[in-house]
Order: C-alpha cells, then sequence, then structure tokens
C-alpha cells in the first residue's frame, strides 16, 4: 500500500524555480528532454540546509550539471521516484539531461503517444514523467520551450504561450515557445502531429485581438463550429460577468483522441479528448453538444481561476475545480435556461456526489489526506464544490459574490493559494463572518435537514423548526453544525407567493424562526432552489406537493415536489385514486404552455433506481435492485397507458416543431421532451410505434433522436432491435466518437443478458481496453447497469474485477474508475454484499496493483 499523503504535513518548497529552459528532441524511439532551471532557495523555509529534491519517473538520466559542473554519480542520490542533490548552494543554474519513450507510454500522464500525435498530460503528477522537477503546484516559474521533431512525421509544434521562433532544415524543424506568466509544472503542454487548423480571432474588451487555433486530426475541421462558438461566448460572458479578460496573444486548442479526463487547462494551450470538441447535429447528440459547450467554457474560465491562481497544493483543488464548475455553471444557465440548467445540475450531483457520500469513499470538499491525488477528481471535490462556492453567493448575493471576486483576484493573481483565502477574499469584501462557513471544506458526508412547523391561527404565526444533523462517514464520527443558507417561500391559498423568497441563515443544529402576520395557513416551499447541498425531510401531506406541483414559483421546488411523489409511490405503491390523481397532475404539467419543453421532460422523468436507492440509503434501509427494477418499470407503464392519447398529441406536434439542425436551447429541450413522450409510448405495446422507433433510429438525420431511439429499442425483444443497431453500425462504424454512443446504449440496456453482449462487444474493432473513451463507453457505462453489473450472481462483479486486473497495468486512472462501482456494498442485499466483498478481497490479494486502485480497494474494505 503507498503512504499516505497527510494535509497536516505540508511544508512550504525548500527551493523555488525562477524560469524553465525546456528543450525536447522527439525522436522515432524516444525523446531527449534538456532542462534547465534557475534555482533559489526559499527564505520561507525552516530547512536551511534542505537538499534539492526532484520528482522523476519513468526516465533514463543522462547527465547533471551543477552552475556549468558535471556532477558524478555519488553526489546525487537516484531512486525510481526522484531524484536528490545534497550540498546545494542558496542559488544555482542546473541543467538535467535525460532520455523518455512516449510511445510506450499507456498511462496517458506526462508525455505520450495519442493516436499519430504526441501529446501531454501533467495534472496532477505528470510532468515528473517528463523531466526531473519539484512537481508540486506551489512552484511556480516562466517557461521557455523549444521543440525539434521530423517535419513530415510532426508538421505542428505546440507548447504554452507565444510562439517566438522556428527554424527549419528541411528534414526537422523546431519551434521555441515562451510563456511570459509563471505557472506550476501541472499546467505545462506540448504537442507534436500532423494536424489540421482552424483558426478565428476575438477582440477583447480592451481592444486587444486574441488569435484562436483549434488544431484537430485530419479532416476534422468541420466538426469544431459548437466549440468555437462556445470558447467566444465564455471569453466575452468572462469579461461580462467578472471582468475578466484573455491575457495572451494566443488562444489553442487541441483535440486528442487518447485522453484520462474531459480537458485539460494548460495556459494557452487546452488539451481536450476529443469527445468534448469534435461534433455536428448530424454526429452529436444535444447532451454531447452542451457537453462541448459546458467543458470548452470551464476550461477556458480556469484560465483565471486555476491558471493566473493556482492552488498552494493538490488538497486544495476544490478551490479551483469548484470556482470554475460554479462558473461554467452560472455561464450555461445564462446562455441557455436558468432553471433547467439548475435542475440539471443538482440532479447530477444527487447522482454522483450523494452516492460518493454515501460510501467508503466520502470526502470533504478538500481531502485531508490520500495515497494518490488522481482519485479525488471527483463529484465531491468538483460539484459538491461548486454547490459550496454557490451558497457563498447565496449568503452575500450576486453583487457582493462579484466583490469578493475581483478582490480575490486583486490580492492572489500570480499566486498559489488556498481555499481559506477565496473564503476571506469573499469574506473582507462583504463584511461578513464566514468563519463557521470553512466546515464546509473540512467535512464529509450529505447534511440532513429535519424541517417541522406550527401555525397559530389565533396569532397569525408560523413557526418554522430546522434541526440539522449528518451521518458519520469514514474517519469522522462525529459531525460540527454548518452555516447553510436555507432559502424558502410560504404559497397563499391561490399559489401565490406571500412574500419573496427568503434566505435563513443555519447554524445551530436546531434553530426556530418564527414569522408573524401570515394571514392564513400557508403551503411552505422550502429550500428553494436547492440552496444548498443536503437532504431534507419535511412531513408534507400529498395533496401539498400535488399543489406545489401545480403552482410554485421556483422551479426547482416544484419539479422537487414532483420527484417526492414520483419517489414516495415508487417506494411505496399507493392506492389507484392516490396515483390518478398523481398522473393526473403529471399531465397538466405536460399540458402547461408556461413550461419550457426542457423543464417538463425533467417533471415527467421518473426518478433512477440509483436516485430510489438513494432514498432507501437515506432511509437506513438495504436496496433491492430488483425491487426497484419492477416498481419504477410498471409506474412508467401505467403512467404510458393513462397519459397515452397527451403523449400522442404532443409528440406529433414536437414532432413537426424542431428542425433536425436546430441546436439551441429551445430546440434540444422540445427534441428531449418529444422523445421522452415517444418513451413513454412504446410502453403501450403498440407495433406501430414500434415501427416508428425503428424508422426514427435509422432514418433520422439528427443523432439525438437516432440515439433516443436506439435506447427505446435496446430493452426490447423487438426484432427490430438487432436490425436498428447493425444499421447504425454500418453507418457510423469508422467514427470513434459516434461508436462510443452505439457501444455505450448496449452496455446500458436492462436486459439479463447485457453481458455476454458486453463480452462480445470487447471484440468489436470499435473497441479497445487502451483508450478511456471506449472503455468508459461499454464497461463503465456496465458498472451502472443494475440488471449486469448487478446481477445476482456475482457474474458482473467478477467481470469488472477481471477488467479492473486487465486495465490497471496500462492505465491506473482508467482501472480506479471502475473499481469505485465497489464502493457502495455495503447499501445492497446481503447476498449482493457477499458476492462485491468477494471480489473486493480478490482485488487486495493481488501484489501488483497500482496506488489508484489499491486505495479505493483498502478504503472499500476497511470497516
Amino acid at each position: 500500500m503507498s503512504k499516505e499523503i497527510l494535509l497536516a504535513d505540508y511544508t512550504v518548497p525548500d527551493f523555488l524555480i525562477k524560469t524553465v529552459d525546456l528543450d525536447v528532441d522527439i525522436r522515432d524511439d524516444h525523446a531527449v528532454i534538456s532542462s534547465r532551471l534557475k534555482i533559489a532557495r526559499n527564505a520561507k523555509s525552516k530547512k536551511k540546509n534542505a537538499p534539492l529534491f526532484l520528482n522523476g519517473e519513468d526516465q533514463k538520466l543522462a547527465s547533471i550539471t551543477l552552475n556549468g559542473r558535471k556532477l558524478g554519480a555519488k553526489e546525487y542520490k537516484l531512486t525510481k521516484h526522484d531524484l536528490t542533490i545534497p550540498n546545494m548552494p542558496d542559488k544555482a543554474t542546473i541543467e538535467i539531461v535525460s532520455t523518455h519513450n512516449p510511445y510506450k507510454n499507456t498511462t496517458l500522464s506526462g508525455f505520450y503517444a495519442s493516436g499519430s500525435m504526441l501529446s501531454t498530460q501533467c495534472e496532477a503528477e505528470g510532468f515528473r514523467r517528463i523531466t526531473y522537477y519539484p512537481d508540486r503546484p506551489d512552484v511556480m516559474a516562466t517557461f521557455k520551450v523549444t521543440l525539434h521533431a521530423d517535419k513530415k512525421k510532426y508538421p505542428v509544434l505546440l507548447a504554452n504561450g507565444n510562439l517566438v521562433a522556428t527554424s527549419d532544415d528541411g528534414t526537422r524543424h523546431t519551434a521555441i515557445w515562451e510563456d511570459p506568466f509563471p505557472k506550476p509544472c501541472y499546467l505545462f503542454a506540448m504537442v507534436a502531429g500532423k494536424l489540421d487548423k482552424r483558426t478565428d480571432h476575438f477582440k477583447t474588451k480592451s481592444g486587444r485581438d486574441v488569435l484562436i487555433e483549434i488544431y484537430v486530426e485530419p479532416g476534422k475541421t468541420k466538426e469544431t463550429d459548437f466549440a468555437l462558438t462556445a470558447l467566444k461566448k465564455s471569453m466575452k460572458w468572462d469579461e461580462q460577468r467578472f471582468n475578466l479578460e484573455y491575457d495572451l496573444d494566443r488562444f489553442m486548442m487541441v483535440a486528442t483522441p487518447f485522453f484520462n479526463m474531459g480537458a485539460m487547462e494548460n495556459k494557452g494551450l487546452n488539451i481536450f479528448n476529443d469527445a468534448c470538441v469534435l461534433g455536428s447535429t448530424s454526429t452529436a447528440t444535444d447532451s454531447t453538444i452542451s457537453f462541448i459547450e459546458r467543458v470548452v467554457a470551464h476550461e477556458y474560465f480556469h484560465n483565471w481561476t486555476g491558471d493566473r491562481i493556482t492552488c498552494r497544493d493538490w488538497f486544495q483543488l476544490s478551490l479551483k475545480e469548484g470556482l470554475t464548475v460554479f462558473r461554467e455553471q452560472e455561464y450555461m444557465g445564462s446562455a441557455n435556461s436558468v432553471p433547467v440548467e439548475r435542475l440539471d445540475d443538482v440532479r447530477s450531483l444527487r447522482r454522483a456526489q450523494f452516492a460518493e457520500d454515501a460510501g467508503a469513499m466520502a470526502h470533504p470538499i478538500r481531502p485531508d489526506r490520500y495515497q494518490a491525488i488522481d482519485n479525488f477528481y471527483t463529484s465531491t471535490v468538483y460539484s459538491k464544490g461548486a454547490e459550496v462556492v454557490r451558497m457563498i453567493q447565496t449568503l452575500v448575493g450576486r453583487k457582493g459574490f462579484d466583490k469578493g471576486m475581483a478582490l480575490y483576484v486583486k490580492r492572489h493573481d500570480g499566486q498559489a493559494v488556498t481555499c481559506e483565502d477565496f473564503v476571506r477574499a469573499m469574506s473582507n469584501a462583504n463584511k461578513i463572518d464566514l468563519s463557521q462557513f470553512l466546515v464546509w471544506y473540512k467535512q464529509a458526508g450529505t447534511p440532513m435537514l429535519d424541517v417541522s412547523s406550527t401555525y397559530d391561527a389565533a396569532s397569525k404565526k408560523l413557526s418554522l423548526t430546522i434541526k440539522q444533523s449528518c451521518k458519520p462517514t469514514p474517519g469522522q464520527p462525529k459531525k460540527l453544525p454548518l452555516h447553510i443558507p436555507f432559502a424558502f417561500g410560504l404559497l397563499d391559498a391561490k399559489g401565490k407567493d406571500i412574500f419573496p423568497t427568503r434566505i435563513l441563515s443555519l447554524k445551530k443544529s436546531t434553530e426556530t424562526f418564527v414569522f408573524e402576520n401570515i394571514k392564513a395557513k400557508p403551503v411552505l416551499s422550502l429550500l428553494r432552489d436547492f440552496s444548498a447541498p443536503v437532504r431534507l425531510t419535511y412531513a408534507y401531506p400529498d395533496a401539498e406537493l400535488l399543489f406545489l406541483l401545480a403552482h410554485d414559483s421556483d422551479p426547482f421546488s416544484r419539479w422537487e415536489a414532483g420527484f417526492k411523489l414520483a419517489t414516495k409511490y415508487l417506494l411505496n405503491p399507493p392506492d389507484a385514486a392516490t396515483e390518478t390523481a398523481f398522473i393526473n397532475a403529471l399531465g397538466n404539467v405536460l399540458h402547461d404552455k408556461k413550461l419550457d419543453a426542457a423543464f417538463k421532460a425533467n417533471v415527467l422523468a421518473m426518478p433512477s433506481e440509483s436516485e430510489l436507492g438513494l432514498a432507501l440509503q437515506a432511509q437506513g434501509k438495504l436496496i433491492d435492485l430488483d425491487v426497484l427494477y419492477k416498481a419504477r418499470k410498471n409506474l412508467v407503464k401505467r403512467i404510458a397507458q393513462k397519459l397515452c392519447a397527451d403523449f400522442a398529441i404532443t409528440h406529433a406536434q414536437l414532432a413537426k416543431t424542431v428542425k433536425d439542425t436546430a441546436a439551441d436551447g429551445t430546440s434540444m429541450g422540445q427534441r428531449g421532451l418529444k422523445n421522452l413522450c415517444l418513451s413513454y409510448l412504446t410502453q403501450t405495446g403498440d407495433t406501430k410505434i414500434m415501427q416508428a422507433v425503428f424508422k426514427q433510429a435509422t432514418k433520422s438525420k439528427n443523432m439525438t433522436d437516432q440515439i433516443a431511439a436506439l435506447n427505446m429499442l435496446a430493452e426490447t425483444t423487438s426484432p427490430l432491435r438487432d436490425k436498428a443497431f447493425k444499421a447504425f453500425e454500418k453507418k457510423w462504424g469508422k467514427v470513434p466518437t459516434v461508436m462510443d454512443k452505439w457501444l455505450a446504449v448496449q452496455a446500458g440496456a436492462k436486459r439479463t443478458d447485457i453481458l455476454k453482449t458486453v463480452q462480445r462487444l470487447m471484440k468489436h474493432p470499435a473497441f479497445t481496453l487502451k483508450n478511456p473513451n471506449r472503455v468508459s463507453a461499454l464497461i463503465g457505462v456496465f458498472t451502472g447497469n443494475i440488471l449486469g453489473f448487478h446481477t445476482k450472481d456475482g457474474t458482473g462483479y467478477r467481470f469488472i474485477a477481471d477488467m479492473i486486473m486487465q486495465i490497471d497495468p496500462m492505465n491506473p486512472h482508467s482501472a480506479a474508475g471502475l473499481t469505485k462501482a465497489f464502493a457502495r456494498w455495503r447499501d445492497y442485499d446481503a447476498g449482493r454484499q457477499a458476492k462485491m466483498v468477494a471480489q473486493l478481497k480478490r482485488l487486495a490479494a493481488s501484489k501488483k496493483l497500482s496506488p489508484n486502485v489499491s486505495e479505493i480497494v483498502g478504503k472499500s474494505l476497511k470497516k
């Protein structure tokens, strides 16, 4: 087991680096990396005679020169993971030459071959795979990079910053790049390849012209429209909202086919998983198009919240990621629909982060320990981190938040800082005490708010009592009260707001608030806009939830009312009259002309089995997935039967309205509602409907419609199913990003024979274990399949354990992602628990696990 790294052990670096001159000579079977570092001892370090410690892995050291003198082997200590040089002067120039083979690097960390190009990924600890260096975010330096390569094989040579010189001898060529802004080494990037380029320009608020370049594999520039539009929109939005302007003369994006994550915000040279850049309405679904916009915006926003201001150490990861996710969400809402964006964010948070909080890998948004930092690029750090930032905005208001951001940037531009620095800027700018709020950064788990109310008609007073608590999580048996913004409203008998939404500031375990001059007993609208990432319990009568579903002015609370009713009825089936009232209410939502189509689709989509499982877990009950699957399937069928005519009318209307090529937010919402209606109609068993679905799957020119239809067919036994999948394969078999969707639909189909399908698809030419996109599309999706991964005989669990052991030596990051599927084994029925534990123990018995996988296995088994 790897050594645990502790936040409490943080010390400042013993040495700082002012400048880095990096020379990269790319050859056919290796690269020669020469670095020249100007180093000075850090005056803030207490270790006055400390040796120079440099991280370094997977490279062959050729030479070390210190102040012009070559060091002998006895003058330094070299291990598999680091290089130590004792007897260092206070100031020095050190030159290190090493060789590295990027063509054999399958981890996709450091410098590696990505298809026909060479690329880098240095976050979190990849730079140590390129050269020997203090690979930590609080060491910031300016970089000058010289790249040499064969001109025919690698005609494009890129690195961070601005291009300052080029040369060419006819066979080989050189490019020199210089980044004027100090940065940590995790933001270093370089790319070499035969790439096509799309060029555009952006004029900043101050009138500067920024050259935009998007590099893709040959023949794919036509698929960059959405990415380019998203980039220019996000650049303009950041100027308008936060007065933050792009600072270099050039902004580059590179789409690469092999990448472990979505993208990387390297200063001036963002590198993207090609699935997050490439797409048109004929090759990308609406969700993919939205995801492209989201990821492009997110990486651009990192220019200030991540690049110009970075994190002191990796425990502070949420400082940049939580804040940037929040900025991305604010942008996406303004660019599309604020209510729909909020619903999407909340549902995503609950499905992924609440589940994470409920398992063995639960951790605060700022963890206090880790074995492999890659394991903490999580929904907690990102999504819950964004909710924590949003709570500050809720407490201080939007103007107050923007003031705090301005102060944060003014104070810390060019620095590596902590979460406390960000909160302090918000506190100082708004003169508000946020000391207790910092508990959110230190405490894991999903808080529970237990709300009760009493109304006194005689005195016209409403009393609201709120109790907060949080279940123990690994390493944190006792919990402290949190500072929680609680938004709420009161509705009168006509469904009108008695007063505008109010924010209560909760700080104690139990608090009571009294409201006077409330003329009649109101209906409470609680936790409006999901003002805090908590679970809430309140004894709502069904009639009040139906009332909120029909009348609440807050979109989240209106949706939540329907979600609560659906969850209640799926876990505890009601009588026929009650269910009919609920279904009629859904019908009213469907026909409400004032509501956004995407919002309607959110209300009409029943809670997933995973969401239902989380509801049971919150109640302290074990999850029986077979029961949940049947209950959901049966309710969906009854809704389809009772609203069949309504769904048919709505579907027909939207089919005429929505254009195949339309990719605006309104059209996406209408298309989503149209396909949801069609999905409900398939539950009736009508053969004409199934023929219509088949036609959509094979004839539609819109990828969203094609994939939606394939999803509808995937779980049926209809002979049209295989016919449709074969037709899709024939049409798109040579487009990897499209075939990922084809793989994913099949892996996610809820059928008892699905494991055999997945195993068969692993032999398909579209699949390879070496590419994380393919692994995620097929094997990753399978881990979320309740009838596949969680099959009672345990074969799904054994298959995933086999895959983890096979993938781990190649790509620990990818293997670790699969391992997390076992982390919540305690939540399931006894039979499944035993079979999941058996596979965890089987993994634990392996002596060759990476630190990434070993950490998750160990924590999952820990009592």
